[in-house]
C-alpha cells in the first residue's frame, strides 16, 4: 500500500511538533505492522519569530509566513497540510487559500469528535490568542457546539503554563493543579467537557485523571492525518 504524504508546519512549538511527528508514526505502524512509518515532510519554523509577531498583532504577517511554508510543503510533494499549533489556526484561511491540497483544520476535526460523543458544552483551555480572539468558538458554532472560556482572570495563568512552561519542555505539578481548578470550576458552571485547545496541554494533564471528559487536539488532529495516508480521508 502506498501512503500519501502528509505536509506539516511544524515549530509552534517543538514540543508539541515532536509529540505530532510520535503520534503519527505509531499510528502508521498499529495500523500497517512491521516496520512502517509515515510518509511525511515537517517544516519546522523558528517559534521566536511567530511569537513576535503574535505579540505585536501581525497575524497577516503570520498567515503570509505560514501560507508561503505551506506552498513550500505542496511544491516538495506533499499531498495535504496542516498545522500543528492551534493558535494559528487563527490565519488557517490564509493558509488553506495559498495551496491546492486538502488542509486539515483542527477546530473542525475536534468538533466531529465532540458531536459523536454527544458533547456541546466543552471547556477550552487554550492560548490567551485562542481563547480571547473568538475564531475557535464561532468555528465550534458552526457545528452547533457552544464553546466555554475560562474565567478572565485565568487567561493568563493558562498562557504563561503553555508558552513559559510547556513550549520549553517544563511539566510542573503546581501548573497541573492549577488547571485541573479551573476545570473543577468549569464543571460548576455547566461544563460538560474539556478540550485541549493547545497541543501543548497533553504533556500536563492525564485524561484519566480529569473530572470532565478531554479531547486532546493533538491526538484527534493526528489521527485525521493517519486517516488521510491510509487513502480513508478527503
Amino acid at each position: 500500500m502506498e501512503l500519501h504524504k502528509i505536509g506539516i508546519i511544524g515549530g509552534m512549538s517543538y514540543e508539541g511538533s515532536a509529540v505530532y511527528y510520535r503520534k503519527i508514526n505509531e499510528a502508521i505502524r498499529e495500523r500497517m505492522g512491521r516496520l512502517h512509518s509515515a510518509e511525511l515532510l515537517l517544516y519546522s519554523v523558528d517559534f521566536q519569530t511567530i511569537v513576535d509577531m503574535q505579540k505585536s498583532g501581525r497575524w497577516d504577517d503570520a498567515g503570509k509566513r505560514l501560507a508561503d511554508v505551506a506552498c513550500a510543503l505542496q511544491a516538495a510533494g506533499a499531498e495535504c497540510v496542516m498545522i500543528c499549533a492551534v493558535t494559528m489556526h487563527l490565519v488557517a484561511d490564509i493558509v488553506e487559500k495559498a495551496v491546492d491540497i486538502p488542509f486539515i483544520h483542527i477546530v473542525d476535526e475536534v468538533a466531529v469528535c465532540l458531536k459523536d460523543a454527544g458533547y456541546r458544552r466543552p471547556l477550552l483551555l487554550a492560548t490567551r490568542y485562542t481563547m480571547e480572539n473568538g475564531f475557535y468558538p464561532a468555528r465550534m458554532k458552526t457545528h452547533g457546539i457552544d464553546v466555554m472560556v475560562p474565567d478572565a482572570d485565568d487567561h493568563t495563568l493558562i498562557h504563561d503554563i503553555i508558552f513559559e512552561e510547556l513550549s520549553i519542555g517544563k511539566v510542573l505539578d503546581h501548573s497541573r493543579e492549577a488547571l485541573h481548578s479551573i476545570i473543577k470550576k468549569a464543571k460548576e458552571k455547566g461544563a460538560d467537557s474539556v478540550i485541549f485547545g493547545c497541543t501543548e496541554i497533553c504533556l500536563i494533564l492525564d485524561p484519566t485523571k480529569l473530572l470532565l471528559p478531554s479531547f486532546d487536539s493533538t491526538s484527534i488532529h493526528t489521527e485525521a492525518a493517519v486517516e488521510f495516508a491510509l487513502g480513508n480521508r478527503f
